[in-house]
């Protein structure tokens, strides 16, 4: 049997935009294209097995060797820092880490501002580098009730369209960084899966028409 490269890809439109660009590049698995509810698919003619994941693991699956390649957004990649390569920026995914608030919102620097987040790390970080005073309030999800129900000043989140936020009274104050997805490799495949590793690479790098990062 051939040497698999093991795939992780996020569940849903993004996956499936990935998955697209790992098709064109030469490793395509038709079965994944059925309509079912597998989660893993594999061509050994193509030397390549799929399997789809929540995005917020793929770099887990990645960091512990469950899967050579991966693709995460680098919000996850700054929030948990996984110990994995990361390889090229693909360009799409694109979205952005910003804080937002009641448009009413006036900063008072006298008083400890309330932060409400999923991601602690990239908020703490970012406000430590300004200097700022922050009580971390983590939540998982509806972050966007936080401030209107007094839970918290301001919140760190993805913003995409902003539509959510227009919806509840919210705008954005400023951002925190652009994020788009990224392919991540487990350092040991890498190695090991050079060749096949290289070849993905090589290939995706110029449908994006970027250099690896």
């Amino acid at each position: 049997m051939s040497e698999m490269l093991n795939v992780a890809l996020p569940k849903g439109r993004l996956g499936e935009k990935v998955y697209s660009m790992f098709e064109k590049a030469g490793f395509d698995c038709p079965s994944i294209r059925e309509n079912n509810r597998k989660l893993i698919f594999e061509n050994e003619k193509s030397s390549v097995r799929y399997f789809w994941v929540k995005p917020s693991d793929v770099a887990i699956y990645v960091e512990r060797g469950a899967a050579d390649l991966g693709v995460a957004g680098k919000d996850i990649l700054l929030e948990y820092e996984p110990d994995v390569y990361e390889l090229l920026d693909l360009n799409i995914g694109k979205c952005r880490m910003a804080v937002a608030a009641p448009s009413d919102f006036r900063d008072d620097p006298s008083r400890t501002l309330k932060v409400a987040t999923k991601f602690s790390k990239i908020a703490g970080d970012f406000y430590s580098s300004t200097g700022r005073d922050i009580d971390i309030i983590h939540l998982n999800g509806s972050i966007e009730i936080a401030p209107i129900l007094g839970l918290s000043d301001v919140i760190v989140d993805i913003v995409e369209t902003g539509t959510t936020l227009k919806e509840n009274n919210l705008e954005v104050f400023e951002t925190i960084f652009p994020i788009s997805a990224r392919l991540i490799a487990n350092k040991s495949s890498f190695k090991f899966k050079n060749a096949l590793c290289e070849k993905v690479l090589r290939e995706l790098s110029a449908q994006t028409g970027r250099e690896n990062v």
